[in-house]
């Protein structure tokens, strides 16, 4: 397989730019997931990554050899559609094929007769249907072979198309949101199945979703995007743990990190009108003395609901049982949030507890913070202030 590395990628359509002046570098065997809503540039930048659009400027390498003027034949990539793209009036086997003939194309293929022959010929060489039978053993498509896509279900399609890449052995493999057309359940299966494809082939994947879900089971690494600029490039764990800013802080997570305007003076921190002291980690960011304003984050599962305790008072606005644990959002007296998001009011939380809550919509209540699981932003820039950090930094701009 092959590493890859992107280097200050430029595109526009229309002289607006797209993608901008994103560097990324992935591991031989990596899994890389670019993450982002629609119309962040990602879909685009997976193209760029096949030779399906051009760069307007910058350098792609596979393996250390710049590929970005070659067409997509000569990049040794597999792209698996959003849509599957399988030809209809071809069996799973003839579709699984079908790249091992394209491979060995001769003008006169397209000659009725010899074409016919010749192409029947690879496909039934031993080596062909060795590789091709192996290939649907591993995707568990040995009985569907014979069949035609339209007798299959959205799962066996997606694996058809898994095994339509696979067969080719490429160096790179690129899949433009795969799943999105599958059912709830099918995605998580599927989620599963390619997790451990990855696993048995070894090969350096990258791979387009916009939902974290996916993101955050399957890569090895994230690239999370916003208006063609790359927000923060690590592990998922990383993304979670210490957002680069206060977007990733609110794209990663379900339900998202809570932000809130606080006031930091010297040792302790101030939310709504509760004052608490610093942990550690949280006053180390501060080397001198300070005083002012920041954007606290805290996870909804690091906040712990009291009643009759001191803490940040408020009111119980919502609860939601989801089965293993509880929503409950929580609308702070005196605190303001610094994320403006539909369906929460301005001085709204959300808070996770573990199985069916007996708390009620109105009850009084107060807030405990584990602040030691906590994240301070700035207020003006909205950057984590532990950035200076190189495995929290931002890789583009």
């Amino acid at each position: 397989m092959a590493s890859l590395r992107l280097k200050s990628i430029v595109k526009t359509f229309a002289d607006a730019p797209v993608v901008k002046n994103i560097s990324l570098e992935v591991d031989d065997g990596e899994f890389l997931v670019l993450l982002g809503p629609s119309g962040c540039g990602k879909s685009t930048l997976l193209r760029m990554l096949a030779g399906l659009e051009s760069i307007s400027s910058g350098e792609i390498s596979i393996d250390d050899k710049r590929v970005d003027h070659l067409p997509p034949t000569e990049r040794d990539i597999a792209f698996v559609f959003q849509s599957y793209a399988l030809y209809p009036h071809m069996t799973v086997r003839r579709n699984i094929t079908f790249p091992l003939i394209m491979r060995r194309h001769r003008w006169w293929f397209h000659l009725p007769i010899i074409g016919g022959i010749a192409k029947r010929r690879i496909e039934q060489s031993p080596e062909v249907v060795d590789l091709v039978e192996k290939t649907a053993k591993t995707l568990a498509l040995t009985p569907w072979l014979d069949k035609l896509p339209r007798t299959l279900s959205g799962g066996q399609r997606q694996r058809v198309a898994l095994g339509r890449a696979m067969v080719r052995q490429p160096q790179v493999f690129l899949m433009d949101e795969p799943l999105s057309n599958l059912d709830a359940k099918l995605r998580t299966s599927m989620r599963s199945e390619i997790s451990k494809l990855h696993q048995r082939v070894g090969g350096t994947f990258v791979y387009v979703t916009h939902d974290q879900v996916e993101a955050m089971t399957m890569g090895t690494r994230i690239a999370l995007l916003k208006d063609g600029i790359v927000q923060q490039f690590g592990t998922p764990r990383d993304i979670y743990e210490a957002p680069a800013n206060t977007y990733v802080a609110r794209f990663i997570g379900t339900p998202p990190m809570n932000l809130l305007k606080a006031y930091v003076s010297g040792s302790t921190i101030d939310v709504g009108g509760a004052s608490m002291p610093l942990a550690p980690h949280l006053r180390a960011l501060f080397p001198g003395p300070f005083e002012g304003e920041v954007i606290l984050g805290i996870r909804p599962n690091h906040l712990q609901i009291d009643v009759g305790a001191a803490g940040v008072p408020g009111a119980v606005s919502l609860v939601e049982h989801v089965g293993a644990e509880s929503l409950i959002a929580v609308a702070l007296d005196h605190a303001t949030t610094a994320h403006d998001e539909e369906g929460l009011a301005p001085n709204e939380v959300m808070v996770t507890m573990s199985g069916y809550s007996s708390l009620a919509m109105g009850q009084r209540i107060s807030l405990q913070f584990d602040l030691g699981e906590a994240v301070l932003f700035s207020a003006t820039t909205g950057q984590n202030l532990a950035c200076a950090q190189p495995s929290h930094s931002l890789i583009s701009q």
